[in-house]
């Protein structure tokens, strides 16, 4: 079971329409064995997490001959459906993981619920929140009163903004919440003077005009000392750690800046997933790093000693965690994490079951669902 009731999931009935490409036929390398053709679900043409899926797939085509398609979405649904569905092998996803595996946001609908999903690896990356210099932010201290951005429908930018004021002691009631359409109109209005800050990833493009405008750029640190303020912060967020950027607009290594670090992309798949294939998969991302490493500035982070370890959105699948441990990265207190993360994955996808129970004996009408399920969420986990 994927965290959904089959009688309640038209999702179950594609899996039959589908075929996992290359399971019948597999590439051989050493001692790598993979299917011979696959295909993965990233994000858009443009973004990094379709550069790095590239990277990856360009190598693995070269070192194993396996043929590779990416199929990029710009939805957190059009990303995890063809995992789900098994259309493909594998997912380069961000935080809808976390969304998916929690039952949050678009997978509170009773269509689809929480999702047993794994991850094998993920690039760790930064994330913050970017101002004009004119802004007269410098700490967390003086976001009061500001302006903020807030992207309806985009449900991992959001959840961030959450954080950032949380990290501050703050809630959307002592700050002005400005509204855009989209992730890169909220950057833009940085520039438009639209609002005093932005979540960001540090390599987003239109933040070097930012940089070489007037008003210049910076970055709100979040120092890992204020344990108060993480602590706050890991509530709304417990993907993120503490994190030090240096590449990006405003950003070097003589002017870094402590930022969360989260993963982005995260190679996934579901509980269920073979775990030689797992295994293989991992070993073969270590096995061509050296020949995709130098694709882009982040790609170094796709080290196993990086990108092999938590935290992450959903706990690391078996297979994975088989090869890491092998090649000496994984320790006992990354043991503990994981088994701290499936404990939690367990009481959700518990409370789900108890709340499609009762809302069957309701009879409730699906578009009361979500609000019921996050209230009886909220209850089990005792938020």
């Amino acid at each position: 079971m994927k965290g959904f009731s089959s009688k309640k999931s038209g999702l179950m009935l594609l899996m039959v329409t589908f075929v996992f490409f290359g399971s019948l036929c597999f590439a051989q390398a050493g001692d790598v064995s993979l299917p011979r053709t696959m295909i993965w679900s990233c994000y858009d043409v443009g973004s990094t997490g379709y550069v790095q899926a590239s990277a990856i797939a360009d190598a693995f085509v070269k070192k194993y001959g396996i043929r590779i398609r990416l199929l990029p979405s710009g939805t957190s649904i059009g990303r995890l459906m063809p995992v789900t569905t098994k259309r493909v092998s594998c997912g380069f996803l961000a935080n809808e993981v976390y969304f998916a595996a929690e039952g949050l946001y678009d997978f509170s609908t009773i269509e689809w619920g929480p999702q047993d999903l794994r991850v094998l690896m993920g690039q760790p990356t930064t994330v913050g929140l970017a101002t004009p210099k004119d802004a007269g932010i410098r700490t967390f201290k003086d976001l009061k009163g500001k302006r903020l951005s807030y992207v309806p429908g985009a449900d991992t930018l959001n959840i961030k903004m959450d954080a950032w004021l949380a990290f501050a002691g703050l809630t959307w009631n002592d700050v002005q919440r400005v509204e855009f359409s989209s992730y890169a109109a909220s950057l833009k209005a940085l520039i438009e003077g639209k609002t005093d800050g932005s979540v960001s990833g540090p390599t987003a493009s239109i933040l070097y005009e930012l940089e070489s405008s007037p008003k210049g750029i910076y970055w709100v640190p979040f120092p890992k000392e204020d344990k108060e303020g993480w602590k706050r912060m890991l509530k709304t967020c417990p993907f993120l750690s503490p994190g030090v950027e240096t590449v990006g607009p405003g950003l070097s290594e003589q002017n870094p800046v402590e930022l969360p670090s989260y993963r982005y992309p995260m190679v996934t798949v579901y509980a269920d997933a073979d775990a030689d294939w797992c295994y293989n998969f991992v070993k073969a991302m270590d096995e061509t790093f050296h020949m995709y490493k130098g694709a882009h500035p982040v790609m170094p982070r796709w080290a196993i000693d990086l990108a092999g370890v938590p935290p992450a959105d959903a706990p690391f699948h078996e297979g994975a965690i088989k090869y890491l441990r092998e090649k000496g990265v994984w320790k006992a207190e990354h043991d503990a994490w994981n088994k701290e993360r499936l404990g939690q994955i367990e009481k959700v996808q518990e409370a789900w079951e108890k709340a499609l129970t009762e809302a069957e004996a309701q009879k409730m009408k699906s578009k009361d669902f979500p609000a019921f399920w996050l209230k009886e969420r909220a209850k089990a986990l005792g938020d």
